[in-house]
């Protein structure tokens, strides 16, 4: 591994090199778009907590109980020795600490960020969780599915018959809330035809969709038409941000 690169910690998957985690893919496109150089070590879900102290990074949330939830993404950057977590943070250090790349933020990111936040909240983040997290499971390891297996939280099989019209319809809802926002500016993107940290972060999300349900899978080829086609054209024009750009791979 070389000392001068940046390294991006993800999620290990049973097939190799295979980043299937909505989550990091936010990152991803931001290290991509920005052209740093990076190499990728994957981690088992048991391996995250260990791994972020050992770098100094804090936990991103809390469960119901008050106890810390450490998650990847993560960055560890070798020429200041900082660590880093959370895409949003994350993406804050890039346009900081490498100011002669294309910036991902921009004024008025807050705006963006109480759509998807309305989003991500409940009850709309856990009707997609329910949805989604079966086939994640299928994804893993056998040591990572263990260890998701053992949340009480975590759903087992996705729901089937008027459960999972009713759950379809709710995430549907979410979607159209984002819509709403992100077609005021009329472009491909979120300010037009600038692309920025808002499409990284909800078109990352709905990129690892794709990737965790599969192109022929029902609910991602419905998915893709909702909102007159905006999601599956994101997804196309993120596509050239899934290789590192203008750098060695």
């Amino acid at each position: 591994m070389s000392g001068s690169k940046l390294i991006f910690y993800d999620v290990k998957a049973k097939k190799p090199g295979f980043s299937w985690s909505p989550n990091t893919w936010k990152t991803r496109f931001t290290l991509n778009y920005k052209g740093i150089p990076y190499e990728t070590v994957w981690l088992e879900y048991p391996e995250i907590q260990a791994k972020s102290k050992e770098l100094g990074v804090g936990p991103t949330k809390t469960k119901a109980d008050g106890s810390p939830v450490y998650t990847v993404p993560i960055i560890w950057d070798p020429a200041t020795k900082t660590g880093v977590s959370d895409s949003y943070i994350i993406a804050k250090y890039l346009d900081a600490a490498y100011p002669n790349t294309p910036r991902v933020l921009f004024d008025g990111i807050e705006e963006y960020d109480i759509a998807i936040q309305a989003f991500y909240g409940l009850p709309k983040m856990r009707a997609l969780f329910d949805l989604v997290a079966p086939y994640v499971t299928t994804l893993l390891t056998p040591v990572s599915q263990e260890y998701k297996l053992k949340d009480e939280s975590w759903p087992k099989a996705v729901p089937t018959g008027d459960k999972k019209v009713e759950a379809w319809k709710v995430v549907k809802n979410g979607f159209d809330i984002v819509d709403g926002l992100l077609k005021k500016n009329g472009g491909p993107f979120a300010r037009g035809e600038q692309i920025s940290f808002v499409d990284f972060a909800f078109g990352g999300y709905v990129f690892g969709l794709r990737l965790v349900w599969g192109e022929d899978n029902e609910l991602w080829k419905d998915l893709a038409t909702w909102n007159n086609g905006r999601w599956g054209r994101l997804v196309e024009k993120l596509e050239k941000y899934t290789t590192p750009q203008g750098v060695s791979a």
